[in-house]
């Protein structure tokens, strides 16, 4: 079976983009454009991976991540922050005490290869 990956962001070209490039490699995806629908999306559809955008509207990346982290059902779910927010957002989220490092940063604009490289090196 195809492992699954909710791609967040609120940009539709980005997720037909992510889309594209992993259902070519043979992941199943499924998106979400803000955060409160990852959220819903994620408890009912429980993914492999989370692709997660940070500036967004309704609920922020920043906030989505915060909430999945300390969630004893859905912590264990590898988070990728894929932003266009600066490289110190890197330093910055990854300094938090409440909360881990994420398990994955790219800087927007992602090449294909990079976005695999992550994509397989947290899920195969």
């Amino acid at each position: 079976m195809a492992k699954k990956i909710l791609i967040v962001d609120d940009e539709p070209d980005v997720i037909t983009y992510f889309s594209t490039v992993l259902q070519d490699e043979g992941y199943q995806t499924i998106d979400a454009s803000n955060g409160e629908i990852a959220l819903q999306k994620i408890r009912e559809e429980k993914p492999d991976l989370v692709t997660l955008d940070i500036t967004m509207p309704e609920r922020s990346g920043v906030g989505t991540y915060r909430e999945l982290k300390e969630s004893e059902e859905l912590k264990g779910i590898p988070i990728l922050i894929v932003t266009g927010v600066s490289p110190d957002f890197k330093q910055f989220i990854s300094s938090r005490r409440q909360v881990p490092a994420p398990d994955g940063f790219l800087e927007k604009p992602v090449r294909h290869e990079q976005l695999l490289a992550e994509v397989k090196r947290l899920i195969g």
